[in-house]
């Protein structure tokens, strides 16, 4: 880890990178921890279902909001000490999601909580910034990969340590490792790297991030991408334990938990399709990730009669969204290095609408009418994706080997 004099005076070594894996991953999934607790923690503090439900709402509220306020200023401040700062104040907020007494508290803990946790994306873009140009698709699988894992073991993680020590236990736990990791962080990370930051006003800021998207026509498509895949992920992972629930699996919620288990193939995807950028193979990766994710829908159509349809789905379209996933983040970095973080700080604002947007229909559609109709929505969703990367793919030709991939000769 000691540095050796790259493009950014910074040696960015294996080690280094898996511990902004394993950073994001722990910051992440902070935000879904709760899904498998509400029960629990409506009990503990007399609250009803309603106010119990908006405690991931407000969450992913706080997330969202965190997105577009705080990780645009990773691009004009030094991102070691605004890392840190993010870190040690989620340390605090966790700790008072912990101690609540009452429900307004938790409420406002879990806004702040979920604020905190978007350190995760100025983590991928201080990586992505550190990383030579023939590596930075791989750099960014890699962290990639961390974020899926905590996403998709929030659940499994957080069920077991309630069981075993109640749900306060489960972010006492994060806070101690969170705490941890801020150090290690601290003592690793290069105080300046590359160019000096932009100096630009907070109010600037925000206004360059609206301008960026509108000024570059690569950018909207991908966010539009992400936008999509993100709402055929949420459509199957906020639904699914709903069928699992009932017969004939009548699974328990360690059992649907353990499903993560199978999702986490995604990360494998999201080192391989880092490789596949660096290799100048964008286009090829997406429009194939694209027709597994709408292939996906398939087996998991037949969920009610074969747990094995379930898993190979699952795989099949974990694979797929991650895969376009470190693609569009790869590529969107690469046309302003200089503005990563508030570029992948606006398109994730779109992963997060495409989030809550996947939820919300697939709940209602589930009621209605059905598993059939969830899958129907995902396909949908999912071969929309890929009509519009098939209509756009030739605009996307000269960005695909823009700055990061003609460095590297790709």
């Amino acid at each position: 880890m000691t540095p050796t004099g790259t493009n950014t005076g910074f040696a960015l070594s294996r080690g280094v990178v898996l511990l902004f894996a394993a950073a994001c991953g722990t910051a992440v999934a902070n935000v879904y921890f709760a899904q498998p607790l509400l029960v629990t923690v409506g009990h503990d503090l007399s609250m009803s279902p309603a106010l119990v439900g908006s405690l991931v709402t407000l969450t992913q509220i706080g997330y969202g909001l965190g997105l577009f306020f705080l990780v645009p200023l990773g691009d004009t401040t030094d991102r070691r000490r605004l890392v840190v700062s993010q870190l040690l104040l989620l340390v605090a907020a966790l700790v008072a999601v912990a101690t609540a007494r009452t429900a307004a508290v938790l409420l406002v803990a879990m806004a702040g909580m979920g604020l905190l946790a978007v350190v995760t994306q100025t983590l991928v873009a201080f990586a992505a910034s550190l990383a030579p140009p023939d590596r930075r698709g791989r750099v960014v699988g890699t962290v990639t990969s961390g974020v899926v894992l905590g996403i998709l073991l929030a659940r499994t993680v957080s069920g077991i340590l309630a069981d075993l020590a109640g749900w306060r236990s489960v972010y006492l736990a994060s806070a101690a490792l969170t705490a941890l990791l801020a150090l290690v962080l601290h003592r690793v990370l290069p105080r300046h790297h590359g160019a000096p930051p932009a100096a630009l006003r907070y109010g600037r800021l925000l206004r360059s991030t609206v301008t960026l998207f509108a000024r570059e026509r690569l950018v909207r498509l991908r966010a539009l991408l992400g936008l999509l895949i993100f709402t055929a992920f949420s459509t199957l992972w906020s639904s699914i334990a709903l069928p699992l629930s009932e017969p004939p699996y009548s699974f328990s919620h360690t059992a649907i938990g353990a499903l993560g288990l199978v999702g986490a193939a995604g990360a494998l995807a999201a080192t391989v399709a880092g490789r596949l950028n660096d290799r100048g193979l964008s286009r090829w990766t997406t429009g194939t990730a694209l027709a597994l994710l709408a292939a996906s829908w398939l087996p998991l159509a037949y969920t009610r009669g074969s747990l094995w349809a379930l898993i190979a789905g699952v795989v099949l379209l974990d694979l797929a969204v991650q895969a376009v996933h470190v693609t569009n983040q790869t590529l969107i970095h690469a046309l302003h290095p200089e503005a990563g973080s508030r570029l992948i700080g606006g398109y994730m604002v779109f992963y997060s609408v495409g989030s809550a947007t996947g939820a919300i229909a697939a709940t209602t559609l589930y009621a209605a009418a059905g598993w059939g109709a969830v899958c129907a929505l995902g396909a949908s969703v999912s071969c929309l994706a890929l009509a519009l990367w098939a209509c756009t793919r030739g605009s996307e030709t000269d960005a695909a080997t823009g700055p990061a991939q003609a460095k590297s000769g790709a």
